[in-house]
């Protein structure tokens, strides 16, 4: 005679994880922002710079995440990344700056301001060129920092924007970070 055996249903839970880039989280708590300067003009002994600077009463620390450069001229020019460094003179505060998540009502404002000088005989003084990058004619190059570059209030990330060959260059540069507050 033969034996019935029940079948058991063994039932597996996989855990589901999500991973999701810092800067996504950020966005969705809105704490992140982007901005961008106006048409910058340098070549011929004179020099563009923009930045990031965390006013020292900002309350909050400042994470460098990404940056361009776009070149809208038919020469190479060569963009410089500062950290810290001072800037001579006050510089423009951007008006095209917003955060990346525009569903939060109000719409938060960044600590953090970008300013940028459009042709400046100045160079950056203090702080410390980290590296150069090339910027080939009609192209924009991109840096993706992930948020490595992070700077306390009074603390400052820009690009200094250079051109050795006679004439005249246009650019622009464009900002991507998040705020912590401390």
């Amino acid at each position: 005679m033969a034996t019935k055996t029940k079948k058991t249903r063994v039932k597996y839970r996989i855990p589901q994880v999500v991973s999701l880039p810092n800067s996504f989280a950020k966005s969705v708590e809105g704490k992140y922002f982007l901005g961008q300067t106006e048409m910058l003009t340098l070549g011929n002994g004179k020099y563009s710079w923009g930045a990031l600077i965390n006013p020292l009463d900002s309350g909050v620390k400042l994470y460098a995440n990404v940056f361009t450069v776009t070149n809208l001229s038919a020469e190479p020019f060569t963009a410089k990344i500062w950290l810290n460094a001072s800037l001579p003179g006050e510089g423009e505060t951007a008006t095209k700056v917003s955060p990346s998540n525009t569903s939060i009502k109000p719409l938060p404002r960044p600590k953090v301001n970008l300013k940028y000088e459009e042709s400046t005989k100045l160079l950056l003084t203090g702080g410390v060129n980290v590296f150069n990058r090339e910027v080939p004619p009609l192209s924009t190059i991109v840096g993706e920092e992930d948020g490595k570059y992070i700077f306390s209030p009074g603390g400052s990330f820009a690009l200094l924007l250079e051109k050795t060959s006679s004439g005249l260059a246009m650019a622009r540069i464009a900002f991507g970070w998040w705020e912590e507050k401390i």
